[in-house]
């Protein structure tokens, strides 16, 4: 069953440069630790590469693949992954219940990524492919392991990263700590002890994916309105939001598409 208020296409730049692309539900224990497990299976030509910049959520990811079991951070800028020859990866989105478990320190994982001494596990996950439904089902069973259920303070990070990343009306952290009824400080702490970003991070990253869906799916759309829909002061400032972040402008963006 797909997560309300989730787009699973949200944050891929240039969907149609993709390689065979699985995205499948966590289930059970597994689906308070995961948000998704994502799957990329390759083989290209002698020569050819595969580029896909991605605008990522604000989460960290559990990534196995031939070679490595790595833990990467949440993201503050654009990203892009370079495939060549063939290969696969078999991805763990994390939720914040997660990441608290595998790291003690997120803030210092953002932008960065750390390789995991879990041979068994990389075997194991090697042994499933190329079926991905196994292979998710392997890392499930792994990330419950190491990490057991969510603590009183995962389950509430859990809530915080779900309310950020998916309900557009949540513009401001005051917003944010009114629906959950705690204080902005709490949110704040929250956010730096379980994600590593602020939760103003977390509200600018959803918003400037959203903005980046809408300018390449809707082109008739002024993006004046886009930027008024989804809270910018002007469409210069989502302007300013895309460059900055993205390195180009929402106008160049709709024109690649």
């Amino acid at each position: 069953m797909t997560e309300p208020g989730i787009d699973r296409a949200r944050g891929v730049l240039y969907p149609q440069r993709l390689p065979r692309f699985t995205r499948l539900e966590p289930s059970g224990e597994a689906s308070a630790l995961v948000r998704w497990f994502w799957i990329p299976q390759w083989d290209l030509p002698a020569g050819a590469e595969s580029r896909q910049p991605v605008l990522a959520y604000p989460a960290a990811n559990l990534v196995v693949d031939a070679d490595a079991v790595s833990l990467w951070g949440a993201t503050t800028r654009l990203s892009e992954r370079v495939l060549r020859g063939s290969g696969w990866a078999v991805g763990a989105l994390l939720r914040p219940a997660a990441l608290a478990r595998l790291h003690d320190a997120p803030s210092d994982l953002v932008d960065g990524h750390l390789a995991l001494e879990v041979p068994g596990l990389r075997a194991a996950v090697a042994a499933a492919m190329p079926d991905a439904e196994a292979a998710s089902h392997v890392l499930a069973e792994w990330i419950v392991s190491r990490v057991g259920a969510p603590t009183p303070e995962g389950r509430l990070a859990n809530a915080v990263s779900d309310l950020l990343m998916t309900d557009a009306s949540i513009l401001r952290v005051d917003d944010a700590a009114e629906r959950l009824r705690v204080s902005v400080r709490t949110l704040q702490r929250l956010a730096h002890r379980t994600v590593g970003l602020s939760p103003a991070a977390m509200i600018r990253r959803r918003r400037l994916q959203e903005a980046a869906q809408r300018v390449r799916d809707e082109p008739d759309t002024a993006l004046a309105e886009i930027a008024a829909e989804l809270g910018y002061a002007d469409q210069a400032h989502l302007a300013n939001d895309f460059r900055a972040v993205l390195g180009f402008t929402a106008t160049e963006y709709r024109s690649a598409h």
